[in-house]
């Protein structure tokens, strides 16, 4: 097993994203690695927000802009220090989910990124893809998908 310098995870603010989160901090705190922690959003306003909103319920949680992913970031970041995970970094994204935690990779020079599993068996997920196997799909580097669901 390669020896991993920097891991990264995603995060959505969902309990099986926090799931993730606290599997990649074990990981980091084995590997005396940075871990850094990204969430990304897709900022929105006015009615756009509130057809979002409407539409996605609990999920809307992942359109409305920077704060809740700023707040998102700080659980995430006190949950990996909880695992032992010692220097987190934390960033917030603006994009679509894979695009934005390939890109964040690779800006930060991760040598393993985390995702969970969610939507990956689903039937959604298996004709339209899910987050963990686009990010697989195209990261370019190691990626761990944690059993969360």
């Amino acid at each position: 097993m390669a020896l991993y310098r920097t891991v990264m995870v995603g995060t959505d603010g969902s309990d099986s994203s926090y799931t993730a989160v606290e599997g990649a901090a074990r990981l980091a705190a084995a590997f005396a690695a940075d871990l850094v922690v990204a969430c990304a959003y897709l900022p929105m306003r006015g009615t756009e927000l509130d057809r979002a909103r409407d539409q996605l319920g609990e999920e809307a949680h992942q359109v409305v802009g920077s704060a809740p992913a700023e707040d998102t970031l700080r659980t995430a970041r006190d949950r990996a220090r909880a695992q032992g995970a010692m220097r987190v970094r934390t960033v917030a994204v603006p994009g679509e989910p894979v695009a934005a935690l390939v890109r964040t990779a690779r800006d930060c020079s991760a040598d393993l990124l985390v995702v969970g599993n969610r939507g990956l068996r689903s039937l959604t997920g298996r004709i339209l893809g899910s987050v963990p196997s686009d990010v697989a799909r195209r990261a370019g580097l190691d990626v761990l998908i944690v059993h969360t669901t």
